[in-house]
């Protein structure tokens, strides 16, 4: 029994890498930012969004994952949520939405700065 619920606790915290606590800094070799709290991964703000709308849905979303709030999630300043169009909470920062990039694969990797001149990392 013990080994089901182990791998089923595993399968959950894989299934589920965009959800955590308030996003925090981490430095890399192109200079400090900010990162998911439970995976270290770099956050990025997208071109096409405005303050308090994301824009990145469906395929762009597969691709660039929202970083998702928990209702009980306490956001500070600069930090906030927005709501999604299906009810969930992203985090932002300044009001700008904030997403992961399939592309990184550890703490540090920036992989997705500057795609398509419209991905940017998020900087403290």
């Amino acid at each position: 029994m013990k080994p089901v619920i182990l791998a089923f606790a595993a399968l959950v915290a894989a299934a589920t890498p965009a959800f955590a606590a308030s996003p925090i800094k981490v430095a890399t070799d192109s200079g400090d930012v900010i990162a998911g709290s439970n995976t270290y991964k770099t956050l990025y703000v997208y071109g096409a969004d405005s303050a308090g709308v994301s824009n990145c849905y469906d395929a762009c979303a597969e691709s660039w994952p929202p970083h998702l709030a928990e209702y009980w999630d306490d956001p500070r300043p600069p930090f906030s949520t927005i709501e999604r169009t299906d009810g969930s909470k992203q985090w932002a920062k300044d009001g700008m939405p904030l997403y992961f990039s399939v592309l990184d694969e550890k703490k540090g990797d920036t992989n997705g700065e500057g795609v398509d001149g419209v991905w940017q990392a998020a900087r403290p």
